[in-house]
């Protein structure tokens, strides 16, 4: 959110370049966040278990993977990372800020995947109070740094990808300076063990699946919006920017989900496990219901931080309204999401997103067909119907397929046999 203020008071050409550019790394990033997805779980139910010493061999499982998927990433995308800027529609003066963004964001792309797979292991642990001291000192160091580099050093758009790689480097240091202790004096190698690493790519393999989902829908909205103009593209981005925020906010309960229903699962406590979820389910109903009325609060006034286009900050407040109210259909999503990779339900996970995805698609492309050609006739503003889209729509197909599988047993049985 800080980076979209800063690089939004550059130009509409640099927010909707930066908006492309931003939309390929949280793709690529986005994808291989089952590397703490699917980590957390793993460790959880090792620590319900009493296993710490397997457990500590699982994150060093997840650090290793993350590694060495971060490398082959960044130099993919130093090959081809122009060409898939150019395939999402990126052209004319918003080109230059796109490639700018994305060409200087590579290098800090393994160490954001390192921290994936730490803050995962740590959860496992049900530590979260170390990944919140590490992401806040992180992430603040990150908004000021990239201020200093987009506008007094004069950097532009590459300031703000650069301080983003040099604060992602910093905190997977941290991170490895706290994990990599704690392995050698339980006895765990530090050393890539093939089949562990394998084992842990396959289950991963089903969460990347289920991420790509979810990552393909996020970028055929970015297109849709690309398709009806520059300013509707700069009015998604923000609004986006808001969607990801609350949704890290509302994570947080998934978070939880994931490392509580591992370790009650790996505990075999079958019944605590049901409460527990019962119990989140409510808390992200109404936590998300909270968010939505600030949100609408903001609605009115907020875009003006972002951009001094008064069209752009108009069509900002009409998403930010249809976001508020889908903000407890949101937390009810994101809380059976955590619930089900707790219990490694990642298979059904997987296969509830190709469907989601393909009842989305034909709803994004009546908003680029009908809405795009004839905005009056369709009743509304394009970014309306593409939010009315992604807000009610999408999620509210994952709320159907979460919500049954979770009233089911099933996923209860896979979390105690695995």
């Amino acid at each position: 959110m800080a980076d979209t203020a800063i690089i939004g008071w550059l130009g509409t050409a640099q927010l909707a370049g930066a908006a492309l550019g931003v939309t390929v790394m949280h793709t690529v990033v986005g994808l291989m966040i089952f590397l703490a997805y699917s980590t957390t779980p793993a460790v959880a139910r090792f620590v319900g278990a009493g296993k710490t010493a397997k457990a500590l061999a699982a994150g060093r499982d997840g650090l290793w993977l993350a590694l060495i998927l971060g490398a082959v990433l960044a130099l993919a995308g130093l090959a081809a990372g122009e060409d898939v800027l150019r395939t999402m529609g990126s052209a004319g003066s918003m080109h230059p800020h796109a490639l700018e963004y994305l060409l200087w964001s590579l290098p800090g792309l393994p160490a954001m995947l390192l921290v994936f797979a730490a803050v995962g292991a740590l959860r496992g642990f049900q530590d979260t109070k170390t990944p919140l001291v590490v992401a806040g000192c992180g992430f603040g160091a990150n908004a000021v740094l990239n201020l200093i580099l987009v506008h007094p050093v004069g950097l532009g758009v590459a300031g703000a990808a650069i301080g983003t790689s040099v604060s992602q480097w910093a905190m997977a240091v941290a991170y490895l300076i706290i994990l990599v202790p704690r392995m050698r004096s339980a006895g765990v190698s530090l050393g890539v063990d093939p089949l562990a690493l394998r084992a842990a790519a396959q289950v991963g393999g089903w969460m990347f699946l289920r991420t790509l989902t979810l990552r393909a829908a996020l970028v055929a909205t970015v297109v849709v919006a690309t398709d009806l103009g520059p300013e509707t593209l700069a009015a998604h981005q923000v609004a986006f920017t808001f969607f990801s925020t609350l949704a890290f906010v509302l994570d947080a309960l998934a978070i939880a989900a994931q490392a509580l229903i591992g370790r009650e699962l790996g505990a075999s406590r079958r019944e605590s496990a049901r409460r527990m979820t019962r119990l989140m389910m409510g808390w992200g109903v109404g936590f998300g219901a909270l968010l939505g009325a600030l949100t609408a609060l903001a609605a009115p006034w907020a875009p003006r931080l972002f951009t001094p286009d008064a069209q752009v900050a108009q069509m900002i407040t009409v998403a930010l309204f249809v976001l508020a109210a889908a903000q407890p259909l949101a937390g009810y999503v994101f809380v059976l999401d955590g619930v089900l990779m707790g219990a490694g339900d990642v298979r059904y996970l997987a296969v509830a997103g190709v469907v989601n995805l393909g009842l989305y698609l034909p709803a994004l492309w009546w908003v680029s067909e009908s809405v795009g050609a004839a905005n009056a006739a369709a009743g509304g503003e394009p970014i309306l119907w593409l939010w009315l889209a992604f807000g009610v729509l999408f999620l509210g197909a994952r709320a159907l397929t979460l919500g049954l599988r979770a009233a089911t047993e099933r996923w209860v049985v896979l979390g105690e046999t695995r």
